[in-house]
């Protein structure tokens, strides 16, 4: 397994539709090995393949309140639909701000559905299909919108994306050429050894 740089925002692999995975071989195993390398290295509760530079519809995730879900797992060209329609009142900056790995340091405040059903195959190719409530609810549909080009910035409100825009000003991303590369870079997250997050509150920060 390797870990391998996590791509920040302006990469173009980050904002385009990753391809379906046609065949489970050697290579596809070994990007998921990868996968789950880099997202424990970077402290992630779920990881796209895009974020590693490679456009295919594969994401990775950790979540120990995943109720029946393994708590561990990988989806192959996922599909999701929401059961609930997201909340359509402001977010709340406490209850309800979101992080990314290519997004490294920061976090915003978005509202998701807190009930979704996922869809997809395992990398036995098995066929994958449950539902997912709350944060799980959260780091579902944040890892299935990497695949389809969106960042959870892009989502933000106006309020949000204006203070989103500014940071992104000031750390000079929106071009393609940079990473971070977890376990050597600083974690942008500031978490500990023993914490793994990604996308909820950013102490969770995925994400």
């Amino acid at each position: 397994m390797t870990i391998r740089p996590i791509t920040i925002c302006g990469e173009p692999v980050l904002h385009q539709r990753a391809a379906e995975v046609e065949t489970i071989d050697d290579e596809i195993r070994t990007l998921i090995d990868d996968m789950f390398a880099t997202m424990d290295a970077a402290h992630g509760v779920g990881l796209a393949a895009p974020q590693i530079g490679v456009g295919r519809r594969i994401f990775t995730y950790q979540y120990a309140d995943s109720g029946e879900v393994p708590s561990r797992g990988v989806i192959i060209n996922p599909r999701l639909r929401l059961i609930a329609k997201p909340a359509q009142t402001a977010p709340d900056a406490e209850e309800h701000t979101e992080g990314c790995l290519s997004v490294p340091g920061l976090g915003f405040p978005l509202h998701r559905s807190d009930h979704v059903e996922v869809m997809g195959i395992g990398l036995d190719g098995a066929p994958i299909r449950f539902e997912a409530r709350g944060w799980f609810a959260r780091i579902m549909q944040h890892e299935y919108d990497h695949l389809d080009g969106f960042l959870y910035v892009d989502r933000l409100n106006p309020q949000w994306t204006r203070r989103w825009r500014r940071a992104r000003r000031r750390e000079g991303w929106g071009v393609p050429g940079l990473s971070w590369m977890p376990g050597e870079d600083p974690d942008p997250f500031g978490h500990d050894e023993d914490s793994a997050e990604e996308p909820g509150t950013v102490s969770d920060a995925q994400r």
